[in-house]
């Protein structure tokens, strides 16, 4: 059978699990080094569909429904392989070795002083020049009893990007028949490191491409959040949300604030943030909620980790072509990334990022659409 066929996998082994389940898989192109990219379509019982690659771990496509019923995307991406290599701004992606931002791009782990590239100056961002999200992974779709499945692993060689130890991840990802879409990380080190995986998804519940985000009603289960420096990077304080444009622990709209002349939101150019999530530590609860109201489409983010960022989609500028040649402007996506705060390894007081050989890393992240 050659490459080109799209391969179709049902379940079979359990009768009473849906037959409409399924997963496809179809070749996505080819890297600028020559290796072979698919895209692998999940579908659920509830007719909710996520397309996902193993370059980078994107989520290319999700669709979910409306309060009609009427199914959209409602992620921001591209249509072909060309334009994630080409210029993309983490549409979808999954981020390591280490999400966000680190200072100067440098770190101290058990008294030595680990470099890495600078590629957001002044400071590394998102893993570095070649994270987790511009490699090939290995890929093993799977049907499970809460949906269809996507496994991803890779092992990131010790010193890949500047990072030490050899780090064996694997993302699985889930369109469970709840509409979640559900992401499982795990990894493991031969010897100290950092880590921190996320999501990068950039979100319209009103549809990819459609208008901003401005009415989006958000709330996030946070009272206090990390104010940034110029450079983007946490001063060290937890600073109380109460009475500044920072507080969504009751629905606001997200443009409701967002040009409230506070020194944050200059420094950040809008929000591009992390809260401080009212939760104990690795527990899976509810951290944010967004409400579109003309879809009526609701997703509510779930997470295991300590931190939030909300990023209002600042740098969109009309430049990235979307999928049907859809232009993405100013603040047309939102993303909102569960995961440790900003610049940890330099930061002894924030929670700690550091994995140990022998220790086993675990996040969920879980985006659970609804609509009415």
């Amino acid at each position: 059978m050659k490459l080109s066929l799209i391969l179709t996998i049902y379940l079979t082994t359990c009768a009473s699990a849906a037959s409409s389940d399924a997963i496809t898989v179809q070749p996505f192109g080819k890297t600028n080094e020559g290796e072979a990219v698919d895209i692998y379509t999940l579908r659920n019982t509830k007719g909710a569909e996520a397309r996902i690659t193993n370059y980078g771990g994107i989520v290319v496509a999700l669709k979910v429904p409306d309060r009609d019923g009427k199914p959209g995307d409602v992620v921001l991406g591209y249509d072909n392989l060309k334009a994630y290599i080409k210029a993309n701004p983490y549409f979808g992606a999954l981020i390591g070795r280490y999400g966000n931002r680190i200072k100067k791009g440098r770190f101290e782990l058990d008294g030595k002083t680990y470099r890495l590239a600078i590629n957001n100056p002044p400071n590394a961002l998102h893993g570095g020049l070649k994270g987790f999200d511009k490699v090939v992974w290995s890929a093993k779709p799977v049907i499970t009893i809460n949906g269809p499945s996507l496994t991803l692993t890779r092992v990131s060689k010790d010193g890949e990007e500047g990072y030490p130890g050899n780090l064996t991840v694997t993302a699985v990802y889930t369109l469970t028949n709840k509409n979640e879409l559900r992401i499982d990380y795990t990894a493991t080190t031969d010897k100290v490191t950092v880590i921190n995986l996320t999501h990068h998804s950039y979100f319209n519940l009103a549809g990819a491409g459609v208008g901003d985000i401005l009415g989006h009603e958000l709330t996030i289960k946070a009272d206090k959040f990390t104010p940034i420096d110029k450079t983007f990077i946490p001063t060290g304080e937890l600073r109380p949300v109460k009475g500044t444009p920072f507080d969504f622990q009751r629905a606001a709209t997200i443009g409701s604030r967002i040009t409230n002349q506070d020194e944050q939101l200059k420094f950040g150019l809008g929000y591009d943030h992390n809260w401080v999530i009212n939760k104990p530590p690795g527990k899976l609860a509810l951290v944010a909620k967004v409400h579109e109201p003309k879809s009526g489409r609701t997703m509510e983010v779930l997470s295991t980790e300590p931190g939030l960022q909300f990023y209002s989609g600042n740098f969109l500028d009309g430049i990235n072509v979307g999928k049907g040649r859809e232009v993405y402007r100013y603040r047309s996506g939102l993303c909102l990334e569960p995961q440790h705060f900003p610049d940890s390894p330099n930061k002894p007081e924030f929670p700690s990022v550091v994995l140990r050989a022998g220790q086993t890393y675990k996040n969920t992240i879980i985006y659970k659409f609804s609509a009415k």
